[in-house]
């Protein structure tokens, strides 16, 4: 008996499924999450647009009273991006196999997130005026709030790869865990890209 058939014999249950050798499934599934993700930031921007069309001082904006501190949230975006660069590292360091690498960005990448947290959490605190004040000021905390609550799951992902990393758990052929909180993490950066243009400065 040929050791093929003996192994078909052994073998129990449906064949393996066929998998892609493009993508990982992990990795698709993560995309496809994100993909989701951003259908719900654009129903928030669709509503953002909305208020701002149906403005009768659309020529004014953010309409009187409503001052935004455009400075700060530079600030802010400045970090987290580079908060993308430092992540980008990580994960190269480990697939170079370099461990200390791979701690040390995120490290850093988790530190810039709760500077962005620590930052906009100011920024609510004396920007003036609350989520009841008016239309304009619903849809900026709706905006920004659901931003910030995916920089804290971003932050939670990070943190639960950090622990695995100083743990030992990556490798340079084992990192999948990593890629995929990186992906997660870019597309938050993105996204706050796009939230900071429309609502700061266009």
């Amino acid at each position: 008996m040929s050791a093929h058939t003996e192994a078909a014999e052994q073998h129990h249950g449906p064949p393996t499924a066929h998998q892609s050798s493009r993508i990982d499934a992990r990795v698709l599934g993560m995309f496809l999450f994100i993909a989701s993700e951003a259908m719900l930031f654009g129903s928030f921007f669709t509503a953002y647009f909305f208020v701002r069309v149906v403005n009768p001082t659309a020529d004014a904006w953010p309409p009187h009273p409503f001052q935004l501190p455009v400075f700060v949230a530079g600030v802010n975006t400045a970090i987290l991006v580079t908060s993308s660069f430092t992540m980008h590292w990580a994960l190269q360091s480990i697939k170079r196999g370099n461990r200390s690498g791979l701690k040390a960005g995120l490290a850093l990448t988790i530190a810039m997130g709760l500077s962005f947290l620590l930052t906009q959490m100011i920024e609510y605190a004396h920007i003036g005026f609350n989520t009841g004040d008016r239309a304009f000021a619903g849809v900026f905390f709706g905006l920004t709030g659901l931003h910030g609550a995916h920089v804290f799951i971003g932050l939670t992902l990070l943190t639960v790869m950090a622990v695995r990393a100083f743990r030992g758990h990556f490798t340079a052929d084992h990192h999948h865990g990593v890629e995929i909180a990186g992906i997660y993490w870019h597309f938050v950066d993105i996204m706050w890209i796009v939230v900071y243009a429309t609502i700061y400065l266009l």
